[in-house]
């Protein structure tokens, strides 16, 4: 039988889960991806957590003894959800150990309300990484414009960064940018760069659900040909942007004293529009040195059905140019497509964390009053 994933990952395409839970704890189910999907790292977003914390149950005892102790919602929301990514991050302790702290990495996101605040994002990654306290863990970090220097400066405190909710290239090589700069903010300070860690999230399948829809709007047999293609092509010109600066000079130097290079992560690869192959956003996006953060049902899709080609990236530069040449001969403005998807993004987590804040708070009350059930503290 072929060990699909496996090919995948002789490619250089690390599998992570794009999920985190309680249960997904206890039951063992993350340990057995772990074992047997080749699953070798996990992110989490505030909308990850949210939906795993509405599970009071998987959380019951853990929200009794925070009731007890009188904790505010907010102290209570990051309690569970670092004792969630500490245990993940025990349980992926061997990858991070197997690949000299390459992968077994699992994700922690700051408050997606100081997206726009730098200096409460870098004070809250600092907690973050204290309060987990394990090497292989990734605070992540919104690639906002307030996030930038918050991404240097955290790196250059010896925290290891997970760049989250970026769009666009140029927006991407703001981020290699701020790496860099934040890496040699970590030698100047002391730190041994052969620990510190970074992935930059760019974010794939939602780039085609904005551009199509603005497609079927122009409507023309021009723009429904161009229909799928923007996503995997932003995707492959941001892997050209890396390649072209991790193999500067710039880079060397880092190189040279241990650092290792920011890995490009493509989230949100599960497919949204029905038509196309579930797959897709795998199997389109494979090169060494990639990660691939996948929701559960596309690493058992791939498992089942997925086709590795060998590279599908560094050869098709010129189409990936080429579409975004057509995109932009019909209409398509990209700089408002990707100030659309960074909004949203932000807004979206900010919903989830808002929720999550509200369902914990009446949890809490239903555990300080002994019952079982949320909505009798309502």
């Amino acid at each position: 039988m072929t060990d699909r994933l496996a090919e995948l990952s002789a490619q250089g395409v690390a599998v992570w889960l794009d999920d985190l839970s309680r249960v997904r704890l206890t039951s063992g189910s993350l340990e057995k991806l772990r074992a047997e999907q080749h699953v070798v790292g996990v992110t989490t977003n505030p909308s990850i957590f949210q939906k795993a914390l509405s599970d009071a149950d998987a959380y019951d005892e853990q929200l009794r003894d925070l009731a007890l102790q009188g904790v505010t919602v907010e102290e209570a929301v990051r309690l569970m959800t670092a004792k969630d990514v500490r245990w993940a991050t025990d349980i992926f302790r061997p990858a991070y150990d197997a690949s000299n702290g390459v992968d077994g990495r699992v994700s922690i996101e700051v408050d997606p309300r100081k997206a726009h605040e730098t200096e409460s994002t870098v004070a809250e990654a600092k907690t973050l990484w204290w309060l987990v306290d394990r090497p292989n863990l990734y605070i992540k970090i919104p690639a906002t414009l307030a996030g930038l220097p918050a991404i240097t400066q955290v790196l250059g405190a010896g925290i290891s960064v997970n760049v989250t909710l970026i769009f666009s290239v140029e927006r991407y090589q703001a981020v290699i940018e701020a790496f860099l700069a934040g890496l040699e903010l970590a030698k100047a300070n002391g730190h041994d760069l052969s620990k510190i860690g970074s992935v930059a999230s760019f974010f794939v399948s939602r780039v085609d659900s904005e551009i199509d829809k603005r497609l079927d709007k122009i409507g023309s047999e021009q723009a429904k040909a161009l229909k799928g293609k923007a996503a995997i092509a932003n995707a492959r010109l941001a892997y050209e942007a890396y390649a072209e600066v991790f193999g500067g000079d710039r880079w060397k130097a880092l190189a040279a004293a241990g650092a290792h290079p920011q890995r490009p992560l493509w989230a949100s690869t599960g497919t949204k529009n029905p038509e196309f192959l579930d797959t897709i956003y795998v199997e389109e996006l494979i090169a060494h040195g990639t990660v691939n953060t996948m929701p559960e049902p596309v690493i058992f899709a791939y498992e089942d059905h997925g086709t590795t080609r060998g590279d599908t990236i560094t050869g098709n530069y010129g189409d990936a140019h080429q579409v975004f040449t057509d995109l932009a001969a019909i209409g398509i403005d990209f700089a408002d497509v990707f100030k659309v998807l960074e909004e949203e993004g932000v807004e979206k987590f900010e919903q989830s964390w808002n929720e999550l804040l509200e369902g914990v708070t009446k949890s809490l009350k239903a555990a300080a009053s002994g019952s079982k059930n949320p909505s009798d503290a309502a």
